[in-house]
C-alpha cells in the first residue's frame, strides 16, 4: 500500500492501550488492534506490524485509518 497513515496517540490513550495489552485478558481481536495502534504510534511500518502481530497489512492499514477518522475499530457487540 502506498498510502500510510501516521498514528499519534495522546499519553492517556497510550496508557490505556498499554494497560489493556499488559492485562492479557480480552478478545484477541481487541488485543491485536491495541498492539497495532501502539506499534504504529511508535513509528513501525505496516509490514513490520503485520508480521509481529500476525495479521495482514490491509488489517493494519484499515485499523490505522479508522483510528485517525476518530472511529473506534469495529468490535463485536457485547
Amino acid at each position: 500500500m502506498n498510502i500510510r497513515y501516521r498514528v499519534t496517540l495522546t499519553e492517556e490513550e497510550r496508557d490505556q492501550l498499554r494497560q489493556f495489552v499488559s492485562g492479557g485478558k480480552g478478545a484477541v481481536r481487541k488485543l491485536k488492534r491495541a498492539q497495532m495502534l501502539l506499534a504504529a504510534d511508535a513509528g513501525s511500518t505496516d509490514e513490520l506490524i503485520a508480521r509481529n502481530v500476525s495479521v495482514g497489512t490491509s488489517t493494519v492499514y484499515r485499523t490505522d485509518q479508522a483510528a485517525l477518522r476518530g472511529r473506534r475499530p469495529r468490535t463485536r457487540a457485547q
